[in-house]
């Protein structure tokens, strides 16, 4: 059984804002246009998983090669 400490704990918009260094308001627009890492809504706040948003980064880095 998993501990739930062994689990990578879901970011905030600003976690996230300052991982990929953009404002946080810039991820909003993204979120808004479909563009950007998968976010997910809980309750009235946006988290994020670290590996979606590393693979969305990791994606891009495919994409201008």
């Amino acid at each position: 059984m998993n501990n739930v400490h062994d689990i990578d704990p879901l970011w905030t918009v600003e976690d996230v804002s300052a991982y990929l260094g953009v404002p946080v308001g810039t991820l909003y627009q993204w979120r808004s246009k479909g563009y950007g890492p998968a976010g997910r809504r809980m309750g009235r706040y946006v988290r994020y998983r670290p590996e979606d948003v590393r693979a969305w980064v990791d994606q891009l880095a495919v994409e201008v090669a």
